[in-house]
């Protein structure tokens, strides 16, 4: 499948412990992008994600790249199932629309070399699922929208027990029209 406007065939696989370097590029050009955009404290301060964290990730099979021919250009993590993410068992404020089963994405990031890759891994997340739940900073006012755009409807808001600035806006995708919170 290849992305409207950008002339690459981007496809995604499960990552391997030898995406790791590239893994770590991406992140690193990621968090400056954020900083650059009016996010500087979501990922930036505690270098988020840190090298275990990916690898952790990767073990579980859980890691995903997105490549623009050979080249990874895009990674994040998803999983699916009852209640994949714990988090989002209880929103501080808000409901979900819609209980399990549903898949979930984080850790999401472009390295900016190719337009519509963050769009394209989370196509691909809502075509294996059917139901999607995100979460994002309240800084992040580009995945805000590229969430929207997507039809992703904010739901409320979440609380991440690792953050010390915890709170995230919640967000949701079922396939339906949904009225937004």
């Amino acid at each position: 499948m290849s992305a409207e406007g950008t002339g690459c065939a981007f496809r995604i696989r499960q990552a391997t412990s030898s995406d790791l370097p590239e893994m770590e590029r991406i992140y690193e050009r990621a968090r400056a992008f954020m900083a650059e955009h009016g996010n500087p404290t979501q990922w930036g301060p505690r270098r988020y994600p840190p090298r275990d964290r990916i690898l952790s990730d990767i073990g579980q099979g859980k890691a995903y790249v997105c490549l623009c021919g050979q080249t990874v250009c895009a990674v994040f993590y998803y999983d699916y199932g009852r209640d994949p993410e714990p988090t989002y068992l209880e929103p501080v404020e808000g409901e979900w629309f819609a209980p399990g089963p549903y898949g979930v994405v984080h850790r999401i990031a472009s390295d900016g070399s190719v337009r519509g890759a963050g769009r394209f891994c989370l196509r691909w997340a809502m075509e294996r699922a059917g139901h999607i739940r995100i979460d994002t900073h309240k800084n992040n006012s580009v995945m805000q929208n590229l969430l929207t755009s997507l039809g992703f409807c904010r739901v409320g808001v979440i609380r991440l027990p690792e953050a010390t600035d915890n709170l995230r806006l919640a967000y949701e995708w079922t396939g339906e029209k949904k009225q937004e919170l």
